[in-house]
């Protein structure tokens, strides 16, 4: 249990943060259902439904909630990131496109809910100038400051201060870097600015190296939401680390989203094949020929991702297997 009287489960597949003292028919009726109509299974055993109003949840309990639906309804597939619930899986940048509009539109076609936005100084020369905000309304979007282009934990901290002063904004992006030429993450200072944020109240979703240990670290230092980069920022390499971000997915109790390395819809499947929450990209879409018709292959290829991971994929062999009957072969 954290400071904060709350205790991380895993619901359905998704990271969720309750109060502790919850019964499971206290938390099927947080969950907006009707505890009489569901059927509960915890950490691999049925729980019997006359007993849902005496058994606790507890820490790192994984549970699995089910109800009839009509045949071929995949149900809610939502995620959750710091008590907020999404339905796309699919977040956008707004850096890169050629005017306000574009980006506009491309947004509209990924179907994203979470836009990051950067934070920079106001051009006083032109103050009536076009604004993010007159194109991306921040009340139907989530907008994520982030902290792009801060290589030191003070400057990054300043930053995000900066941005709940302007907008109110505790769910914020974390990113601290090395050095210019690869843009990978200093993990010493984005250790240290995560702690600082989160003893501030923030809920940072931190950009990381693809490494289990420091993500573990990350999540103990408070971060809500993990986020290994699958290549170098802007590079368009795809998925180069499945193994690691799969090790990072394993042990995480927290939101997992590949940040950074995406180039084509393909690899924003893989991804999510690998089990992730979901796909932050930026330069995939707005640099791409026709940014709309990327905008929706991306959306398209993060809920074929998703599908495919949910439905659990045939295992691998070594040798061909007749997928028609060999019996009564003429």
């Amino acid at each position: 249990m954290t400071t904060d009287g709350t205790i991380q489960l895993r619901v359905n597949g998704e990271h969720r943060r309750v109060l502790a003292g919850l019964t499971l028919s206290g938390l099927a009726a947080e969950l907006g259902l009707d505890p009489a109509k569901v059927a509960v299974e915890r950490n691999l055993e049925v729980v019997p439904r006359s007993t849902l109003d005496q058994v606790l949840v507890e820490d790192g309990d994984e549970l699995e909630i089910v109800h009839f639906v009509g045949g071929g309804d995949h149900g809610d597939d939502s995620w959750t990131v710091a008590g907020r619930t999404f339905r796309s899986r699919l977040i956008v940048g707004t850096g890169k496109y050629k005017d306000f509009e574009q980006n506009a539109a491309a947004v509209a076609a990924s179907g994203a809910e979470i836009v990051t936005v950067a934070v920079r100084r106001v051009n006083i020369a032109d103050p009536k100038a076009p604004m993010l905000t007159d194109f991306i309304d921040p009340k139907k979007i989530t907008y994520l400051p982030n902290t792009a282009g801060c290589f030191t934990a003070d400057d990054a901290i300043r930053t995000l201060r900066l941005a709940r002063e302007a907008g109110g904004w505790n769910l914020v992006k974390l990113e601290v870097l090395g050095e210019a030429r690869t843009l990978y993450p200093d993990m010493i200072e984005t250790l240290r600015a995560t702690e600082i944020l989160a003893k501030e109240g923030f809920e940072p979703m931190v950009y990381c190296a693809d490494d289990p240990i420091a993500a573990k670290r990350l999540e103990d230092a408070g971060a809500v939401a993990i986020m290994p980069l699958g290549a170098p920022i802007g590079s368009g390499l795809g998925i180069q680390n499945a193994v690691m971000i799969r090790l990072i997915v394993e042990g995480a109790k927290v939101p997992v989203l590949v940040d950074a390395g995406v180039g084509t819809a393909s690899d924003a499947a893989v991804a999510m094949e690998l089990g992730c929450d979901g796909v932050l990209m930026n330069t995939a879409i707005a640099e791409a020929k026709d940014p709309i018709l990327m905008a929706r292959a991306m959306r398209a290829a993060v809920d074929a991702g998703r599908m495919a991971y949910r439905s659990g994929r045939m295992g691998r062999r070594m040798y061909a297997d007749p997928s028609s009957p060999l019996a009564g072969l003429i």
